[in-house]
């Protein structure tokens, strides 16, 4: 096994990563469908079992969200007697806290606490890789409870969470993730997978916990200061680790491997612009949402806003004055829902009043 390599710059992964994927292009004489399709044949190693487990688990994330809604995080929210507006989301964002510190935890074993070097060498994800070569039960445990969850996500997006301005994206999010995951199963690219999953998740974390700081600093009727430091320390944290994270560490870690010394260990390895262009699409929406950040960022500095709130979320009044001037001016019918100020909580249109 060669020594690790140095963490190359943007301007190498650049350079090394469009070097790789023009001579990959030309190099692909009789690349279309019937070549996919024999690829996929040859290498590809994923049962009907195993998409049968994974799905029963989704359908048990979906449950236990609900009952831990029912039973935990609502009656929590009406003892701490939060707003309304605010018990209405506060469920969701707890049980994303609770998934994704437990999902980051793991990630954080496997990839500080074994033998795995593939943080700090991330070429190593492709150093012996095989067709059809076994998974490791621990990295197989982590690809069932992520494929799983993000199988849930896609129906808890569209009609259990709150509907937001980015939730079109989030529901492509979660397509691309979930391609991503089952197919990098099916190919053995299981060690590559860990360390994107690893990247993501912390930044999820730091968002749902700063979002509970900000439903929970007024509750009961009285300002609580200490849960108004926190979010806004958290949102700094947030802020940054976004950045470090998805922007910073996952072009030049994951990028650079999948798109430059993935051909060096595997020169004719299967589907090879396939992952790499959902791993840019992946890419783009990183920093789609980034764009939020800044966006945050600027309203705070512009005095715009005066306390930490996600800028992705409709407000209600708002929504409904801006949604009756856009149909005065475009003539567009409009739900009787919205006409009378209710709040979108998903992507269909319910009375459910906060």
């Amino acid at each position: 096994m060669p020594p690790p390599e140095p963490m190359p710059g943007y301007g190498t992964l650049l350079r090394r990563g469009y070097g790789s994927l023009a001579e990959a292009a030309r190099g692909c004489g009789d690349c279309g469908w019937e070549l996919a399709r024999r690829t996929w044949a040859e290498n590809a190693h994923l049962g009907w079992a195993e998409v049968l487990l994974c799905g029963l688990c989704a359908l048990g994330w979906t449950a236990l969200r609900c009952a831990c809604s029912r039973c935990i995080f609502r009656p929590f929210g009406e003892w701490c007697n939060l707003q309304p507006k605010d018990a209405a989301k506060m469920p969701e964002s707890a049980w994303k806290l609770l998934f994704y510190t437990l999902s980051w935890s793991y990630g954080t074993y496997l990839l500080f606490f074994t033998d795995y070097p593939f943080f700090h060498d991330p070429p190593s994800v492709f150093y012996g890789w095989k067709q059809g070569m076994e998974v490791p039960r621990d990295i197989a445990v982590a690809y069932l409870l992520q494929g799983s969850f993000y199988g849930h996500s896609l129906y808890a997006t569209a009609y259990m969470d709150t509907w937001r301005k980015d939730s079109v994206v989030m529901l492509l999010h979660h397509v691309v993730t979930l391609t991503l995951i089952a197919s990098s199963y099916a190919f053995r690219y299981h060690n590559v997978g860990i360390l994107v999953l690893f990247l993501h998740d912390i930044s999820d974390v730091q968002l749902e916990f700063t979002k509970l700081n900000v439903y929970f600093k007024h509750r009961g009727g009285v300002y609580h200061r200490l849960n108004d430091v926190i979010s806004n320390v958290g949102c700094l944290t947030f802020s940054i680790s976004w950045f470090w994270f998805r922007l910073y560490w996952f072009p030049l870690k994951v990028l650079y491997a999948t798109c430059y010394s993935s051909l060096q260990s595997v020169p004719n390895i299967p589907f090879y612009f396939f992952f790499n262009a959902l791993l840019l699409i992946l890419t783009l929406m990183n920093i789609y949402w980034f764009l939020y950040i800044v966006l945050f960022v600027a309203k705070v500095l512009m005095g715009q806003m005066q306390e930490v709130n996600d800028v992705r979320e409709y407000d209600v009044e708002d929504t409904g004055k801006s949604a009756r001037a856009r149909k005065r001016e475009a003539g567009i019918q409009l739900p009787k829902a919205l006409k009378e100020g209710l709040h979108l909580r998903n992507g269909l249109v319910k009375d459910k009043r906060l």
